[in-house]
């Protein structure tokens, strides 16, 4: 049985075939550029058959047709889905606020549910709901499956996702700490009990899960206690291009001297902030290059994406009091040695001391980082989102 695995953005549609038990990726690709003016040459679906790539060039009018020319190019790579034992479709969706936290079978009425919840992710669940319209539309017959970004986040302990506001607004209008990337974190925490060859119930860990959004949680035996994203996933870590967190009295100040209104805040802080605002790029290769040749601000932007890691990762560890692993995952986790370094630079007394080769090493496949007479375990391992949607799909619907 296979899962088609589906995460819709607003402008893109990540999409990958693959078979939960073994973990073999079938197929992939990305549905880019949705809804803009492209030239007629343009690439704007790549999809991967093996060592084959499949490409579709021109304008994607709408998400419903990225997903038709997927499903064209799933044909033209000899996998067509009406015979694909497709068991079910899997589908990645941001937030789930107090109603979901555990997979779900959508239905109309989990739908219209999770259109609702848009006011608390009006980025995210828009295009999450259309990728799951659609979808149903091409593949009436199979299961469709939410699985949510927040639901591991769901049980924090009431000091943790209570924000120290009027109580009876925050009941109101659902002001509270939700958590974010929890897939991965929930994912990731499992892969480090693993490789550590112990069960999640025995471990206290911190996992680090830095794109370009970055979250960290604090994981106690198996429960996460504590996360760094919140009500939406703007607080927290610096982030490409989201500030993360940052005094409330700025968004007023600005409102009130640079003439900006709501929207303009709120693309600000989520579009041209973090590395982006503060170097002029969000992707971390090239922010290396840029302070290789002496940038004048590329070197602050990751200064202060250090420094604010390093609070996080304090803040946990004393949260915790003891911690048996530290986890990188995500693209910079997972590939940045300099960002791992720098964000356990001289915490050798805390028990945590990264060996150097180890950690510039490269690798694909989850690793030691730290040395043998570290007393904290320090980690690099993979994320894999869609296997953990994929196979959470398959346990709902009883494969």
């Amino acid at each position: 049985m296979k899962v088609l695995v589906i995460n819709s953005g607003s402008s893109s549609i990540k999409y990958q075939l693959l078979d939960p038990a073994t973990a073999d990726v079938c197929a992939q690709g990305v549905v880019q550029r949705i809804g803009e003016a492209v030239e007629p040459d343009a690439v704007t679906v790549e999809h991967t058959t093996g060592e084959k790539t499949f490409e579709y060039r021109g304008a994607i009018a709408d998400h419903a047709q990225g997903l038709h020319v997927a499903f064209d190019l799933f044909i033209a790579g000899g996998q067509d889905l009406a015979d694909a034992d497709l068991g079910a479709v899997g589908h990645r969706v941001v937030h789930g606020g107090e109603v979901f936290y555990e997979p779900t079978l959508i239905t109309d009425d989990v739908v219209q549910a999770i259109t609702d919840l848009s006011a608390l992710a009006p980025l995210h669940n828009p295009p999450n709901v259309i990728g799951i319209e659609s979808a149903r539309a091409l593949l009436p017959t199979v299961p469709q499956v939410a699985v949510f970004d927040t639901a591991f986040f769901h049980n924090l302990p009431a000091a943790a996702k209570t924000y120290a506001i009027d109580a009876e607004t925050a009941a109101a209008h659902g002001v509270r700490k939700y958590g974010f990337h929890g897939t991965s974190h929930d994912y990731v925490s499992g892969q480090a009990a693993a490789f550590l060859g112990k069960d999640c119930a025995e471990l206290n860990q911190i996992v680090l899960h830095l794109g370009n959004g970055a979250s960290a949680s604090a994981i106690r035996a198996g429960r996460a206690v504590d996360t760094s994203m919140g009500l939406t996933p703007l607080e927290g870590l610096v982030m490409g291009t989201r500030s993360g967190d940052l005094d409330p009295g700025i968004i007023f100040h600005l409102i009130r001297t640079a003439g900006m209104n709501v929207d303009d805040v709120d693309a600000l802080l989520n579009r041209y902030s973090g590395i982006k605002g503060l170097s002029g790029v969000n992707d971390f290769r090239e922010l290396g290059r840029l302070i290789e040749t002496g940038h004048p601000t590329a070197k602050l932007a990751f200064d202060v994406y250090i420094h604010r890691l390093r609070r996080y990762i304090g803040a946990y560890l004393i949260e915790l009091g003891r911690v048996d692993a530290i986890t990188f995952t995500a693209g910079v986790g997972e590939n940045d040695a300099r960002v791992r370094a720098e964000a356990l630079a001289g915490l050798e007394r805390y028990g945590i001391r990264v060996d150097p080769d180890r950690n510039t090493a490269k690798a694909r496949t989850a690793r030691r980082i730290s040395a043998d007479d570290s007393e904290i375990a320090v980690l690099v391992v993979p994320t894999n989102e869609e296997l953990a949607i994929a196979r959470a799909a398959a346990d709902l619907v009883g494969y």
